[in-house]
């Protein structure tokens, strides 16, 4: 009997700690008032109406916003999204129980002063990353250029983009330095334009010359050739320290643009060969002095 009693004892001492612990006679009090009950089911169908709109919002950004956007700005929006539900459905709650607002909106308000000081570089990212987003300006696998740096997007974020190099390094480009200097998006187009600069030496005939010179994208399988639009051209520039300058223009398919550089340069060079046109290039010419040419100096104490 006296094993039975201590347990029973123990036994009552863990469920009022429980009770206690989850403050379950205040939950009952409060249940037992019919205003509380009222309130509850009040907030509680709010509660519904919040998450059906939001999911409404939701399945809008996913079915409409979308079409416009790219995949990375639709998450973006979609969290942003997210975030803004999950800080109602708090607010509105701590509202329910009677928790002045006031003041948790006054040290919501300090803390934000507070940490835009602290973190004023992060939210200068941040809010670039949005206008980056929303902008369209890259997307993942672009071949783009800023300050200097070249590579493809590997993954584009509200604080930063990553860009894989040609020489396969990872580089993480701050947001804000996007924002604030020139980007060069280099795959928005299907078609590039190379420029290839020669010159021919002063006499050269010019006719002869911008004929050769205009048989070279015929020779070269990366150009463009059957649309007026991006038809080859042949430029003469002007008068050079070494010779007289001409701009071959021609047109490829981006993924060609590299090839077409190279390809370009050979049967240039093939064809100017063949016609006996000479590239000039700097030279420069060295006299060997002997002690004969060499004049003596004399120097008088």
């Amino acid at each position: 009997m006296e094993e039975t009693s201590m347990t029973m004892s123990v036994a009552n001492e863990t469920v009022n700690q429980m009770q206690n612990f989850f403050h379950v006679n205040e939950i009952v009090n409060y249940v037992k008032e019919p205003a509380h009950v009222v309130k509850f089911a009040t907030g509680v169908i709010a509660i519904l109406i919040f998450w059906g709109v939001y999911r409404i919002i939701r399945m809008i950004i996913k079915k409409g916003v979308a079409k416009k956007l790219e995949p990375q700005a639709t998450k973006t929006v979609t969290k942003i999204v997210s975030y803004c539900f999950y800080v109602l459905i708090v607010l509105y709650v701590l509202g329910l129980f009677g928790i002045n607002l006031g003041a948790i909106w006054g040290a919501m308000g300090i803390a934000g002063v507070a940490i835009g000081f602290a973190a004023q570089t992060t939210v200068s990212n941040l809010i670039s990353g949005i206008f980056i987003v929303t902008e369209k300006a890259m997307k993942i696998g672009d071949f783009i250029e800023v300050d200097g740096v070249s590579g493809t997007v590997d993954k584009v974020g509200l604080l930063s983009i990553k860009v894989r190099t040609p020489n396969n390094q990872l580089i993480r480009i701050p947001s804000s330095a996007i924002i604030n200097t020139k980007l060069m998006n280099y795959s928005t187009f299907d078609y590039r334009r190379y420029a290839f600069e020669v010159s021919v030496d002063y006499a050269t005939d010019l006719d002869k010359a911008i004929e050769v010179l205009g048989t070279v994208p015929a020779r070269c399988a990366t150009v463009v050739k059957d649309n007026p639009s991006y038809a080859p051209k042949v430029l003469v520039t002007g008068c050079e320290d070494s010779g007289i300058g001409m701009n071959l223009i021609v047109w490829c398919e981006r993924p060609n643009f590299f090839d077409l550089k190279t390809e370009v340069c050979v049967q240039t060079v093939k064809a100017f060969n063949e016609a006996g046109i000479n590239i000039p290039y700097n030279r420069v010419d060295v006299s060997v002095l002997t002690d004969k040419t060499v004049p003596s100096l004399s120097f008088k104490a």
